[in-house]
């Protein structure tokens, strides 16, 4: 049978006192430091004593002091009482959300238009928050959240939303069609060719279905998840898009047309989740 060596059950508070009387002028003045009566204090103390097995005290005239022999409790109670303070404090800022971790996964149109300003506010007034962000297309950053990899995600609303997951709206965006320069856009059956975003896109779903209930074919032309490459590739004559309106490519490049749906931008956690204290600051100025 193994031999398990039993520690003296000491309290923290115990440590606590023996560090106020050995920096204090008077047990007096020590009780009150560490809020408690005198008798209190040397009740405590003397339980410590028998706790440890060792006098901790000798006599000088009517005064209690430590003795020197004791000075490796002693250096142990500084230890501990510093340690936990620091504990203490730590915990105090993790609650008022100073420090901790958060990692938000964004679309672009969210990082780059919709919440820079949030986010640069956030890590001005959190320097001490460690801020990962990811920006991804919906459906990746979905199955980054579901599995764990991510605290908050800012996205399209799918149609089908994925179990276990919990979304809140925060803004509807529309999405306007954009033509090649000098095209004419007053005839939906005869838009296109488009460069869309790719198949698995939630909004390239959305998109086609607008079209087709605007009776305009969908003929492909190119795919790319970057609406910068969307852009060009309409600035180059390539083929007619569609983008949320704050993303569009402007009267130099191309000609803007009607608007053809909006899309829902959520944010979306876990359900049930043990959250940071600074993932919920950060969630709730988004939601601002």
């Amino acid at each position: 049978m193994r031999w398990v060596r039993q520690l003296p059950d000491i309290s923290i508070r115990q440590l606590e006192y023996l560090v106020a009387v050995a920096d204090s002028p008077t047990w007096a003045v020590a009780a009150a430091e560490v809020g408690v009566s005198p008798s209190a204090l040397s009740q405590g103390l003397a339980e410590l004593e028998r706790r440890v097995g060792v006098d901790l005290f000798r006599s000088e005239g009517r005064r209690r002091v430590v003795r020197e022999a004791a000075s490796p409790v002693l250096d142990h109670a500084r230890q501990v009482v510093s340690l936990t303070g620091d504990l203490q404090a730590w915990s105090e800022r993790v609650r008022g959300a100073s420090v901790g971790s958060v990692r938000v996964g964004m679309i672009d149109v969210a990082a780059l238009v919709h919440f820079p300003d949030v986010l640069a506010k956030f890590r001005s007034d959190r320097p001490h928050v460690d801020l990962h962000l990811t920006v991804a297309p919906s459906r990746g950053l979905l199955d980054a959240l579901r599995i764990g990899d991510l605290d908050v995600v800012v996205c399209v609303e799918p149609s089908n939303f994925p179990i276990g997951l919990d979304a809140t709206p925060v803004l509807d965006e529309p999405l306007v069609v954009y033509a090649p320069r000098g095209v004419s856009i007053d005839a939906p059956e005869r838009w296109g060719p488009w460069v869309l975003f790719p198949a698995d896109s939630h909004t390239r779903t959305q998109i086609e279905a607008a079209l087709r209930a605007c009776s305009a074919p969908v003929v492909l032309a190119a795919e790319s998840h970057q609406p910068d490459v969307l852009r060009h590739m309409v600035g180059l004559g390539l083929g007619w898009t569609v983008l949320p309106e704050v993303q569009g490519p402007g009267s130099r490049i191309a000609v803007a047309g009607p608007e053809l749906l909006t899309r829902r931008i959520v944010l979306v956690r876990r359900e049930a989740a043990v959250t940071d204290p600074a993932a919920d600051e950060l969630v709730a100025r988004l939601l601002a």
